[in-house]
């Protein structure tokens, strides 16, 4: 039992040293603070059905630089990002094509002036989060009665059923006095 705690407690003080060793190693950047507003790239909406339209933007080119957007993952082709008024971030469109196969896609943008490459995920569905559907009503999994609801049905079945059992037992207990059938 105690060799059990021991082993217990070791693993724990080596995952909680590996896991302050993995903090204390994370990178840091001179000049700027990790952030939403320096992240990579970013989709709206992050999460679209084949055919929508797809706006890409990034913080990280700078206020007044370009960048040249890459959606040929998902069959889009090629898009380019241009500067906007929100806070220095460059905003870029592309529609995904209605041919487009459900699945997570990664979409990149290379900025023109430091040639700094950026990238964010698209996630496909066959119906987007704003529309998605509901199911309603039962589940045919097969369990239950096989002629329906219909109570006509449901006792021609109980009917049916309880004929059987009574001729089953009737003939069951013939042939255990030994009349035959």
């Amino acid at each position: 039992m105690r060799r059990t705690a021991r082993l217990l407690t070791g693993t724990t003080g080596a995952a909680l040293a590996v896991a302050t060793a993995g903090l204390l190693a994370t990178p840091a950047y001179a000049g700027e603070a990790p952030g939403p507003s320096t992240a990579g790239l970013r989709m709206y909406p992050s999460s679209v059905a084949p055919g929508a339209q797809v706006s890409a933007n990034t913080a990280a080119c700078g206020e007044e630089d370009t960048a040249a957007g890459d959606a040929t993952a998902v069959g889009a082709g090629r898009f380019t990002l241009a500067p906007s008024t929100h806070e220095g971030e460059a905003i870029g469109q592309f529609q995904v094509p209605p041919s487009a196969q459900p699945g997570t896609y990664e979409i990149v943008a290379a900025c023109a002036g430091s040639g700094r490459r950026v990238t964010g995920d698209l996630v496909v569905t066959l119906t987007p989060d704003a529309e998605q559907v509901v199911p309603r009503g039962s589940v045919k999994t097969g369990v239950g009665g096989a002629l329906g609801t219909d109570p006509v049905r449901t006792a021609a079945g109980v009917t049916a059923l309880a004929v059987a059992a009574a001729g089953g037992t009737w003939l069951l207990h013939r042939r255990a006095r030994g009349d035959g059938i």
